[in-house]
């Protein structure tokens, strides 16, 4: 809870068959207080009576089946000042080939779809949803993640306390694809690939071998020098205009060598500048 007493809110929302149900559950292992499919009208309602009863986090899971509600947001969220801090906005989403297949696995219709076919619903879905989605804090394509890797997402994301700005960096290889749900993306083909010295070939950038090799080079010096001014103006920016999710994806070729041995280095150099990091690795274990 926070230093005044209000309870932390997060709201989970975006398409069906992209994983709101994973979030909820992950949440609620982190101690969250959750409720599926709560009428907008009653969180403020809610929020009041968990605060009282020393509750200090509540996840709400909102999606197009309280549609009648998603218009009356905006206000409802203004009722929530005097009892929860902003609240958090957690928008998953993939893409629709997915999105088809996860729903004729579950044989279930997506709620939108009427008499129309699945694709049909899926884009009522996605223009119904899509003030939500350009307000959410976190944005998450969970086209290629596996159930493990969306909850390792969250848990990076909600497992602390919450206050402040949480910056999660992601290393990636760039023939895997870029990660669709990053805010800000560094490329990192700029310096010597570790691949090409035969004894680093077989390592990552996790071993000291390859991170003294990567961080070695003095353009990988100059760039984290100039960063550290960089980001604590984006940062800022963040701050001020209300954003607590910040994802920020660092790539090399194949996500194991240079983009790991950085993203290490910087969420080490965020850390103790007091930023709260996690630092997760795509596609370490890809081929």
């Amino acid at each position: 809870m926070a230093a005044d007493g209000r309870i932390e809110v997060v709201i989970i929302t975006g398409l069906s068959g992209a994983g709101r149900r994973t979030a909820a559950h992950t949440l609620e292992d982190l101690g969250w207080y959750v409720v599926d499919n709560l009428p907008a009208d009653l969180l403020p309602r809610l929020a009041q009576r968990l605060r009282l009863d020393q509750v200090d986090r509540l996840a709400v899971v909102l999606d197009v089946r309280s549609r009648s509600d998603l218009e009356r947001l905006p206000d409802v969220l203004e009722d929530l000042g005097p009892v929860a801090e902003p609240p958090r906005i957690v928008y998953l989403e993939a893409s629709d080939a997915v999105i088809v297949r996860r729903q004729e696995s579950n044989r279930r219709p997506v709620p939108l779809q009427g008499s129309g076919t699945t694709l049909d619903g899926i884009r009522n879905e996605r223009w119904m949803l899509s003030t939500l989605r350009a307000a959410a804090d976190m944005v998450v394509d969970t086209t290629d993640l596996t159930i493990y890797q969306l909850q390792d997402r969250l848990r990076a994301a909600f497992a602390g306390p919450g206050s402040g700005l949480k910056v999660t960096l992601v290393s990636f290889g760039y023939k895997h694809g870029l990660p669709l749900d990053a805010d800000l993306v560094l490329d990192m083909r700029f310096l010597p690939n570790p691949h090409w010295v035969p004894e680093l070939r077989p390592q990552t950038g996790l071993s000291q071998a390859v991170s003294q090799y990567v961080l070695g080079q003095p353009a990988a010096q100059r760039f984290l020098d100039d960063f550290d001014a960089w980001f604590a103006t984006v940062l800022a920016g963040y701050a001020s205009e209300g954003k607590h999710l910040v994802e920020l994806a660092i790539g090399c070729t194949g996500g194991k060598h240079r983009s790991v041995a950085m993203a290490v280095q910087l969420g080490q150099r965020l850390s103790r500048a007091g930023v709260e990091t996690v630092v997760l690795h795509r596609d370490l274990g890809s081929e």
